[in-house]
């Protein structure tokens, strides 16, 4: 059965709210071994949203639209689903007394507006949401299957998981498509697919693309076969062959982040980390203690942003300030070894750099940006031109940053 989905809700059509409903649903509908093949968005308007129904009943055996239930006047989804269906609403009683229960429980008083939520289009089926207030709905249509779903997250999940994942098992015959992912760091999307595209061409099945994520590249593989065990010797056959195409640049397999690889590398090693950072400010501590247990090597990190503090914090002599510059080699270096003897950690890394836009010259470019690694083995330091704006210039310095701390260790 393939499926489509639907996200109602003009919100989602302004630079300030992202469809992340379809993500989740697309993952669930896959372990089912259903295809999601097409997505739309579409706003609060009755005849966009009708037009955009009727065409995704003619092609898909399952459509499932999420949004639109709420109680005001903007959300219309369950109207247009009913008016393309052809079918009248009624109020469930049984709906309506769950809704006014739940205000008493809150004490506020229901606004009477909230009784929408209590239509139902005839013969349709009502899906109980414990976290909210809006019902999600089965429809049986000419041999589709409809099913609306609130639009919060929360709400769509619990109702999800609850409602629809059992009814919809029986409805798949097909083997669960199996994916994997191969994390890759330290070479261009073209590099990556220069290597590997020699291997995955000769597959139709795993199928495999990539996705370029800050800093880093991922290859997902995915199989669909008549087992899943059929579909696991697929996805190592291709995976290992381009594991052993990309080398030392795959830093994970199995969904890891770059920094939980490092913290698990520093874990093993029982090394402890310290870090001063200058460009990135805070963001290398914060992708490190974003991983829980990292105060098993984490130290800390000083966000040294002046050159006094650079100083103070991290021990650079003023010396070097005054005939490098805060953005050089020789102050990054003082930089790691410095926060190193400071805090007593394994390692030291230091960060400075010109992240942009403005700051520049020609002889330090915006994007220029200098790392350096210190442990007891000595002190490595690199320098890096970065592109893109300021955002883009900060995280992929703590990317490289990662990763330095990653081959340091592995090595």
């Amino acid at each position: 059965m393939d499926a489509e989905i639907i996200a109602v809700g003009s919100e989602l059509l302004t630079p300030f709210r992202q469809d992340t409903n379809s993500l989740y649903l697309t993952s669930k509908l896959n372990t089912l071994g259903m295809e999601v093949r097409f997505k739309t968005i579409v706003g609060d308007d009755r005849e966009c949203l009708a037009t955009v129904f009727r065409a995704a009943l003619n092609r898909s055996g399952l459509v499932l639209l999420t949004g639109g239930l709420g109680p005001t006047e903007d959300d219309l989804t369950r109207e247009v689903v009913a008016g393309v269906l052809g079918r009248p609403l009624r109020e469930v009683p049984e709906i309506r007394e769950r809704i006014e229960q739940r205000f008493t429980r809150l004490g506020r008083p229901m606004p009477q507006t909230n009784l929408r939520q209590a239509l139902v289009p005839e013969n349709g089926v009502w899906l109980a949401n414990k976290q909210g207030t809006a019902p999600g709905l089965w429809l049986e249509h000419e041999g589709k299957t409809v099913i609306l779903l609130p639009g919060p997250p929360r709400e769509l999940e619990a109702v999800f998981e609850a409602e629809c994942l059992p009814r919809l098992a029986p409805l798949s015959s097909a083997a669960p498509i199996k994916t994997r992912v191969y994390k890759v760091v330290g070479l261009p999307e073209s590099e990556v697919d220069e290597r590997i595209a020699p291997i995955y061409r000769d597959y139709a099945n795993p199928t495999t693309s990539l996705l370029t994520v800050p800093g880093t590249i991922e290859v997902h593989l995915r199989a669909r076969t008549a087992t899943e065990a059929d579909a696991d010797a697929l996805l190592t056959e291709l995976g290992d062959k381009i594991e052993l195409a990309l080398g030392e640049h795959v830093f994970s397999t199995r969904g890891e982040s770059l920094e939980e690889v490092v913290g698990l590398y520093l874990a093993m090693k029982r090394k402890t980390l310290a870090v001063a950072e200058s460009c990135t400010g805070g963001l290398l501590s914060g992708r490190l203690t974003r991983i829980p247990g990292s105060s098993d090597f984490f130290v800390g990190g000083a966000v040294c942003y002046s050159d006094v503090l650079k100083i103070r914090l991290a021990g650079v002599p003023a010396s070097l300030l005054e005939a490098h510059g805060a953005v050089s080699a020789p102050v990054a270096q003082a930089m790691a070894e410095g926060i190193r003897a400071q805090t007593q950690a394994s390692m030291g890394v230091g960060v400075t750099g010109i992240a942009g836009p403005s700051g520049g010259s020609a002889e330090k470019p915006v994007g220029l940006v200098f790392i350096s690694l210190a442990d007891d083995h000595g002190t490595q330091v690199r320098q890096f031109r970065f592109p893109g704006d300021r955002e883009r210039v900060r995280q992929w310095a703590v990317t490289a940053a990662l990763e330095m701390i990653r081959r340091r260790i592995r090595d």
